[in-house]
């Protein structure tokens, strides 16, 4: 039986990474042209950004965690008893870290690039600097596969739960020896 308590807490930490990824997108970074006396430069607003992107990407990292340790990643431990619950756990494994592995490379991307800020300054008569920022929807994109993520492993966690719960069929080998007396 799957454990209610480890749903529970792997939701509200794909809750809070996706909030958090959500929160990243509305905040990155901005830039404006300044001007002093003879030069121009970029001006940088907020960079909360980078850590809420940070955030969720740590808050991922621990939900997806959370489940494979619950799970023995699936390749430690006994046997699971063969049946349509094994096989959608072998595929939602899969599909888990694949969504998993997209996320985590969508809010570290942003949250490098959101961080990077140009520092040279041009001169007046030249062309204005290129005040790089992040384009709109990486955090975005982090966001969604949070959430296809949390969807994909919870399933998962159930689906190896229910195939760990049945007993493996032994075997009869055959011709057995008895005692020789």
């Amino acid at each position: 039986m799957a454990s209610t308590l480890l749903l529970v807490v792997v939701f509200v930490f794909d809750l809070v990474a996706f909030a958090l990824a959500v929160a990243a997108e509305q905040r990155r970074a901005s830039a404006r042209i300044a001007q002093d006396a003879n030069s121009r430069y970029c001006v940088y607003e907020s960079d909360i950004a980078t850590g809420m992107g940070v955030g969720a990407l740590l808050f991922l990292l621990v939900s997806q965690l959370l489940v494979m340790v619950a799970t023995r990643c699936m390749c430690c431990g006994r046997a699971l008893s063969p049946g349509r619950s094994r096989a959608l756990a072998v595929f939602l494994f899969i599909t888990c870290w694949v969504t998993f592995i997209i996320a985590e490379a969508c809010l570290l991307a942003g949250s490098v690039r959101n961080a990077y800020h140009t520092k040279y300054r041009s001169v007046l008569s030249a062309n204005p600097p290129s005040c790089e920022t992040l384009r709109k929807g990486v955090f975005g994109a982090g966001a969604a596969f949070v959430v296809f993520t949390g969807i994909v492993s919870e399933l998962y966690y159930v689906f190896y739960s229910k195939s760990d719960e049945g007993v493996i069929p032994t075997r009869d080998t055959g011709i057995r020896m008895g005692a020789f007396n």
